[in-house]
């Protein structure tokens, strides 16, 4: 290991909390805040030495933030609402978040009805042109009382986005605000905090409008207006652009693919020199990483600092994905295609065994999407795009080792058969072989 590259074991949790969430606010982390302020030096040069990634300490505001740029972003990937159908916030949603902000920069203390006001009218201007897309919030003759009840509630999922970050303060409950044609609160905000929120450069300067969808990202990751004309999509990565995307994985998915880049003639992760720096920078934030030669998968220990608790749990969806995750790395051919037909059928065998499990599932298909759903979040399937309801399994899978726990069965009763998705799966952890060859920082 290469010590130079370490952080301080007392700046360790700060670093690993900021890397997850992108920002420390001094009343939600007033101990880790304090400690990235004493540390600031040692933090910022950690993060921009070892991931290109911009620390900017804002002590007006009482807040720590981390500019990620990622050019390879995930697309599923985005704020969360809390909603079981309906998990990542949608556009709409982006776009209040972003006129909301715009207008209490104007005003930082609104209450919701003059702020539903603001943007509609804002709206109504633009949407004509295309540029912004209609906001009624008042039923009336062409306006349906289902679409104004929609909108109320999309500002309010944008305010509740606002509010987990710390940008915006409510003074009453949200939902219960908006429910009610005739119910209001006030929105507070922080200018400071509103000018430490956007981290990309403003997309009418960088002339998005001319550039193809897929040079987008690239140019809202560049951190100058002449950086992204330098590099294309065709263009090949240096070996630098190639070790900052492999560590920006390591820190910001479950999962990495060293062989996942069709462009990349000699993966960094591949490496040696590659690996043990990447083991270093995930050592550095106290994550766990178990390494094979085509598969990398990170996890935090603490569970400080991830929003995924798999395979903890003790929800129906989370024991389907333990039983499929089972049966998967057994199959003939572990990398074939997975079918929903697949899916269906085994839960259907394991619910004839059990018949009480699973009760609340009247149809299979709908279980079995929860299952892929679950393995999908933490990189063990990747749906197949030109294919509906396909999964390919990912090498990850081989990695886990699920274990099923019983109750002892009464006396004088038989024993039932020992089922992956009859009982509660305690939880799953990498195989015995898949532990030394971690530690001993050896891939196969």
């Amino acid at each position: 290991m290469n010590d130079p590259l370490l952080l301080d074991p007392d700046l360790r949790e700060s670093a690993r909390l900021l890397a997850a969430t992108g920002r420390l606010a001094i009343e939600k982390d007033a101990e880790h805040y304090r400690t990235a302020v004493q540390h600031r030096h040692a933090l910022a040069e950690y993060f921009r030495s070892e991931l290109g990634w911009t620390v900017e300490f804002h002590e007006v505001a009482g807040l720590v933030r981390l500019h990620k740029r990622r050019t390879d972003a995930p697309c599923d990937r985005g704020p969360l609402l809390a909603r079981d159908r309906q998990p990542l916030a949608g556009t709409l949603v982006m776009i209040l978040v972003c006129l909301a902000c715009e207008q209490l920069w104007r005003r930082p203390r609104m209450s919701v009805r003059e702020l539903l006001q603001a943007i509609a009218q804002v709206c109504a201007a633009d949407s004509t042109d295309g540029h912004l897309p209609p906001f009624p919030v008042v039923a009336a003759g062409n306006v349906s009382k289902q679409e104004a009840h929609h909108n109320r509630h999309s500002l309010g999922d944008a305010l509740k986005i606002l509010v987990a970050e710390g940008t915006v303060t409510v003074d009453a409950d949200l939902d219960r605000a908006l429910a009610d044609d005739n119910g209001d609160l006030v929105v507070t905000a922080s200018r400071d905090r509103l000018a430490a929120k956007f981290s990309s450069l403003p997309p009418t300067l960088l002339e998005l409008d001319s550039l193809p969808a897929s040079q987008h990202a690239i140019a809202l990751s560049a951190e100058s207006l002449l950086d992204h004309t330098t590099r294309t999509p065709d263009s090949a990565p240096t070996l630098e652009q190639r070790r900052l995307n492999a560590m920006r994985r390591l820190v910001d998915d479950p999962a990495t693919n060293p062989l996942g880049d069709a462009g990349d003639t000699t993966p960094y992760l591949h490496t040696l020199t590659g690996r043990e720096r990447a083991l270093n920078v995930v050592a550095a934030l106290g994550l766990s990483a178990t390494v094979r030669r085509d598969w990398w998968q990170i996890t935090d220990p603490s569970g400080q600092a991830t929003g995924l608790d798999f395979p903890n749990g003790r929800r129906t969806e989370r024991q389907a994905a333990l039983a499929l995750l089972a049966t998967l790395p057994d199959r003939d051919d572990p990398s074939a295609p997975l079918t929903l037909t697949d899916i269906t059928e085994l839960f259907t065998q394991l619910r004839a065994r059990q018949p009480r499990w699973a009760a609340s599932y009247a149809r299979m298909p709908a279980l079995a999407r929860a299952a892929t759903a679950e393995l999908t979040h933490v990189g063990l399937l990747i749906p197949q795009p030109d294919i509906p309801d396909t999964w390919l399994p990912t090498p990850g899978v081989h990695l886990w080792r699920v274990r099923v726990r019983q109750p002892t069965p009464p006396p004088g009763t038989a024993s039932p058969e020992s089922d992956t998705a009859a009982h509660r799966a305690t939880g799953s952890t990498p195989t015995l072989d898949t532990v030394q060859q971690a530690s001993q920082g050896d891939d196969r």
